[in-house]
């Protein structure tokens, strides 16, 4: 190892290794805050540099662990004693923006907020949306097929990217820097590495798909009477708002009156007492315009009874204010610790008996020292679900997993809405995927990485 060292040196440069403390005092899981004990951290200033270091790698038999930036929940970026971990954080530069084509071509290590703030400048957008924004990569974001709040209108990762590179176990380059929207010459290589979470390539550089800005943003937290209101309503802003609707999250009771307790950042802004609240939010060109339709939806829904009160943000200020209430995930987080977090997802009309079944079944298992609140993105299926039983031990964690993830087969639920697998799902990735799926997985895996050295041990085993 020591003399692989001094090769990846001779590569990167003194800089572009880090070792001892400088490896143990970065976190590799975001809720626990786990130090890394990767033998060294390998950062890369070029996709020619990564080349050769995989390379070596390649020759030596040494695996590897890639790291964006370490805002993953599925313990993903964990690497052992005995691998290395790859960082893109030097390869973070915006290479090209294309107000004409609608493109910008950025590093893997480049952060989200900051290709949303250069979409911004050139009066475009970035619509991939998510609470770590400021601290998640163009990669990360692309190796686990990020989703988000906007996945409703815009769609998961997948939809963002026109082409990408990426670099395999071996080193050897795969440059499909597509810039348009129509090409089907062949496979698309670039969905082989889209969502694999770095097990099948290292993700360099990416060509984003920009969207027009929209000025007019309009914002409300509504409280919610039934879940059968929550749906029905979400049908509604669906049909009146097509055009224009961006985000529909849901907050369960639980959830929302957590957030808004005393003590916390947020104060309620309405009453803690409704089993539902949600989140609406549209884009659109004409402020008056988009103003009066949404209040005109909320004032339907208000008359059908589906929402029983309502605030709306008249200031960026108020919309921050609703969307911290969601996205605090630090304050929740430091509630009910020890937490066993979730991502899953199911059709929409099984939600809420699914989500009954298994607080009846928690209750029954572990007592009153069980707790379980759901928030999520409606409109796309996708529910978080954050589980405390006041014990962290590997036992309860299990028995908590089997509940959530076994609860789901019935209804051909997912165990992975957008997180990805890594290390935390792959022994329940047969409950959302057939033995062929799985076998196919396999195959694309032994294809593109042979020796099994990128990030082993994830989705897989």
């Amino acid at each position: 190892m020591n003399s692989l060292i001094s090769d990846l040196i001779a590569i990167v440069g003194e800089s572009g290794v880090l070792l001892g403390e400088d490896v143990a005092q970065r976190s590799v899981d975001w809720f626990t805050g786990a130090p890394c004990q990767a033998k060294a951290i390998v950062r890369p200033q070029t996709t020619e540099q990564l080349s050769k270091v995989m390379a070596l790698c390649y020759q030596a038999d040494q695996p590897v662990v890639t790291h964006g930036g370490l805002t993953g929940v599925v313990h993903g970026g964990i690497a052992s004693p005995d691998e290395l971990v790859v960082s893109l954080e030097l390869m973070n530069q915006i290479e090209e923006i294309d107000a004409v084509g609608s493109t910008m071509q950025v590093q893997a290590g480049v952060t989200l907020q900051r290709v949303q703030e250069a979409a911004q400048e050139i009066d475009m957008q970035f619509p991939l949306d998510l609470g770590a924004r400021g601290s998640c990569t163009i990669g990360g974001n692309i190796a686990t097929n990020a989703g988000g709040i906007r996945v409703i209108r815009y769609g998961m990762m997948r939809q963002q990217v026109l082409g990408l590179e990426a670099v395999l176990s071996d080193g050897t380059v795969v440059s499909s820097l597509n810039k348009m929207l129509k090409n089907n010459a062949g496979y698309d290589v670039k969905q082989l590495f889209i969502g694999s979470e770095g097990t099948l390539g290292v993700v360099t550089r990416a060509v984003l798909r920009l969207q027009p800005y929209m000025p007019s943003e309009q914002t409300a937290l509504v409280a919610v009477p039934s879940f059968d209101a929550l749906t029905a309503l979400l049908n509604l802003v669906s049909k009146e708002l097509a055009n224009s609707l961006s985000a529909f999250e849901a907050l369960w009771n639980s959830h929302y009156k957590l957030m808004t307790m005393e003590g916390s950042k947020h104060a309620p802004l309405l009453s803690t007492d409704s089993p539902f609240y949600a989140i609406i939010e549209t884009l659109g060109l004409d402020e008056e315009q988009d103003a009066e339709a949404f209040a005109q939806v909320l004032e339907t829904a208000m008359e059908k009874e589906l929402i029983t009160d309502a605030v709306l943000a008249n200031s960026s200020a108020q919309r921050e204010g609703i969307w911290a209430v969601r996205e605090d995930i630090e304050w929740l987080v430091r509630s009910l610790k020890p937490l066993f977090s979730f991502d899953i997802s199911l059709p929409i009309p099984h939600m809420d008996e699914y989500v009954n079944n298994l607080e009846k079944a928690l209750n029954e298992q572990f007592a009153e020292s069980a707790e379980i609140l759901v928030f999520g993105h409606l409109g796309d299926g996708n529910l978080h679900i954050m589980i405390t039983v006041r014990d962290d031990s590997l036992q309860s964690r299990r028995q908590v997993e089997e509940l959530v993830y076994g609860s789901l087969v019935k209804y051909n639920g997912s165990i992975s809405a957008e997180h990805g697998v890594g290390l935390e799902k792959k022994e329940y990735l047969k409950l959302s995927r057939s033995p062929e799926e799985i076998d196919l997985m396999k195959r694309m895996k032994q294809a593109l990485d042979p020796k099994g050295l990128l990030n082993p041990g994830k989705i897989l085993g």
